[in-house]
């Protein structure tokens, strides 16, 4: 069924046209991932889609009855609620039947002397009772502390006011809000910005099992071939439709490129060639050639034109470095660090050599910007050392760009720190990092976050050390910016340390991944991927250190009773038996619950009715658990 359509919808703001001509269809069920450079008008067909803004022209139609949600960069909360108020919000009309429910029990134990009344009361409350259950009555409390398990808020903090959240972690909330909603369709503007790699990971999980249709845009190329079945880019004011996840789309894409490339080509050729024609024809200057000419000219008017593709502006740049440094480059020995009382990390050890290139990973809070902090002489640690070995030139990249001087203009920024450098080189490196023109005497605080990183980075380049600390270098850049920024430290032949929550890029340019805790470190050879793969690996022998003291002769015997289990058919008929006597008992104990809920006496006391209410549902649920495994075992017993 499709969920959602757009139809040539146009947008413009001013003179500047965001959107044109843009269709899109939308599949119940899907995961669409939407791509493109910033500034290609991805959040405005997001607002579009969300009815938060009314297109040009141009139609968008929803599904009739779709419930729509959407996360976008400002987190909206209501600062006077602690975090489980503002999550309880979401539970609104769950909670109202259950304290329907609980003024009806009062009614019915006031109405036990008028039979007829009774009776009525006793059938709605019923039905409200099932409409309780089927709305998850019974679950929202543990949903709750499943989301904010999931996202990355620690058990206790409940209770905290939401105004004390910081603009991360209200992003995260607003996102845990509205993964309790359950929209239809659910729209996520970078949702894995804020989350460490384990809350990405929970979300992801979550987003593959969710029942409704998804639209994310991210510039987290990892979630997004983990996620999506679909992709969606915006490039040039028009959006292009692909099928698969981010790495077909890639393929895709190129070869899309490839093949209008050439076809621009040989159209142009035959423009060419037809304005040839028409240049002699009107050279002859007779009646008959300029007819002849004319018609051609009429025809090339007619011709629609095949854009040329372009690639838009990508940053172009690389790293050098402009000498050697020795083989050790860095020794960090049983380094700690904590703040008012409470550790961040203690006895983290770390060695680099010449080319090293290590990902430091970790859940948020660990520690790791700190320890950069601490490793380019910004902190002093609590204990441990730092020394660095012969000819090291250490270059630092900060995700906050604390280095930049709001005050100056893009040019002064970086020629003041290369004053030897010719005007003509500074804005030349500039243009590299695409400010051109007039963009070059912007303020800096009027810079966006991808711009600032784009200055950071161009001072980087410049300084060519052969040390590199970075600190989350791709937050606020573009994925085809992701990509030549990966290119660029593919060819650096210095040494890399990087903060990073990109595990494409981490894939892209780590050698190492060291995973930081707050005990210490583990370290593992090769990428993200082969993290993972030794990560589950771990997993696997610690369910195999559950064995670990047994006998072999203790081992063979539960093997054999295992595999008793699985094929003696006798052994399948006594738990047959067994569950259908276990059946007929629950039943029998649900049907004296019932008649007893029939009693107008019970209602006399709320608690007891409450109570009853309580132990009938739980007597339910253990019966349908007792029919889920009677049918286990006789789909088992059927098979032998």
């Amino acid at each position: 069924m499709i969920l959602l359509t757009l139809q040539s919808v146009n947008k413009s703001f001013g003179v500047n046209t965001v959107l044109k001509d843009v269709s899109l269809t939308l599949q119940s069920g899907s995961r669409m991932g939407l791509v493109g450079v910033n500034g290609s008008g991805k959040s405005t067909l997001f607002r579009l889609i969300s009815g938060a803004m009314e297109p040009d022209s141009g139609t968008i139609s929803l599904a009739k009855g779709t419930r729509v949600g959407v996360l976008t960069q400002d987190a909206d909360i209501r600062s006077d609620l602690t975090i489980q108020q503002e999550l309880e919000r979401v539970f609104e009309p769950v909670r109202e039947l259950e304290r329907k429910m609980r003024a009806m029990e009062v009614e019915m134990a006031e109405k036990h002397g008028d039979p007829e009344a009774f009776e009525q009361l006793s059938r709605a409350y019923a039905r409200l009772v099932d409409r309780f259950e089927d709305a998850g009555g019974y679950e929202w409390p543990s949903r709750i502390q499943g989301v904010l398990a999931g996202l990355g808020f620690a058990r206790g903090r409940e209770d905290q006011p939401a105004n004390q959240l910081s603009g991360g972690e209200k992003t995260r909330l607003c996102l845990a809000r509205l993964l309790l909603t359950q929209p239809d369709l659910l729209m996520l503007d970078e949702p894995t910005n804020h989350l460490d790699l384990s809350s990405v990971e929970w979300l992801e999980e979550t987003l593959k099992k969710y029942r409704g249709t998804v639209l994310v845009i991210s510039h987290d190329r990892y979630f997004l071939n983990s996620v999506c079945d679909c992709m969606a880019e915006l490039s040039m004011r028009h959006l292009t439709q692909y099928e698969g996840n981010y790495d077909r789309f890639a393929v895709q894409r190129q070869a899309a490129i490839e093949r209008q490339l050439k076809e621009y080509k040989l159209q142009q050729a035959e423009i060419a060639r037809q304005e040839a024609i028409i240049a002699r024809f009107r050279m002859y200057n007779r009646e008959k050639s300029i007819r002849a000419a004319e018609s051609r000219e009429k025809k090339l008017e007619k011709l629609e034109r095949i854009e040329k593709p372009v690639d838009e502006h990508k940053v172009r740049f690389s790293f050098e470095a402009r000498r050697r440094s020795g083989d050790d480059v860095l020794f960090a020995k049983e380094l700690s660090m904590g703040f008012e009382g409470r550790a961040l990390f203690e006895h983290f050890n770390l060695h680099l050599r010449a080319g090293d290139r290590v990902a430091l990973i970790g859940a948020n809070g660990v520690g790791k910007t700190t320890l950069l902090n601490i490793l380019v002489g910004k902190l002093q640690p609590d204990s441990g050392s730092v020394v660095y070995g012969s000819n090291v030139d250490l270059g630092y990249y900060d995700q906050l760009q604390s280095g930049l001087h709001p005050e100056k203009d893009v040019l002064n920024e970086l020629w003041d720190d290369f004053p030897r450098l010719e005007l003509d080189r500074v804005r030349s490196v500039l243009a590299l990092f695409l400010f051109t023109g007039d963009d070059v005497y912007q303020q800096v605080a009027t810079l966006s976050g991808g711009e600032r990183g784009r200055v950071a980075l161009a001072k980087l380049m410049l300084k060519k050390d052969n040390f590199l600390l970075l600190d989350e270098p791709t937050n606020h850049l573009d994925m085809d910016s992701r990509e030549v920024l990966e290119d660029a430290l593919d060819d650096f032949d210095g040494t890399i340390l990087t903060v990073s929550h990109d595990r494409y890029f981490i894939n892209r340019v780590a050698n190492r991944v060291i995973e930081m805790r707050p005990d210490g470190v583990r370290e593992y050879l090769g990428n993200y991927d082969d993290y993972l793969a030794k990560k589950r690996l771990e997993t696997a022998g610690e369910e195999a250190l559950a064995n670990a003291g047994k006998t072999r002769t203790q081992l063979d015997k539960e093997r054999k009773r295992e595999r008793l289990r699985q094929e003696s058919a006798k052994q399948l008929q006594r738990r047959l038996e067994q569950a259908e006597r276990a059946i007929a008992d629950a039943e029998a104990r649900i049907s004296e619950m019932e008649a007893r809920m029939g009693d107008p006496e019970i209602y006399r006391d709320s608690d007891a009715a409450q109570a009853l209410a309580r132990d009938h549902r739980d007597a339910k649920a253990a019966l349908d658990a007792l029919y889920e495994e009677w049918a286990a075992l006789e789909e088992a017993a059927a098979e032998e």
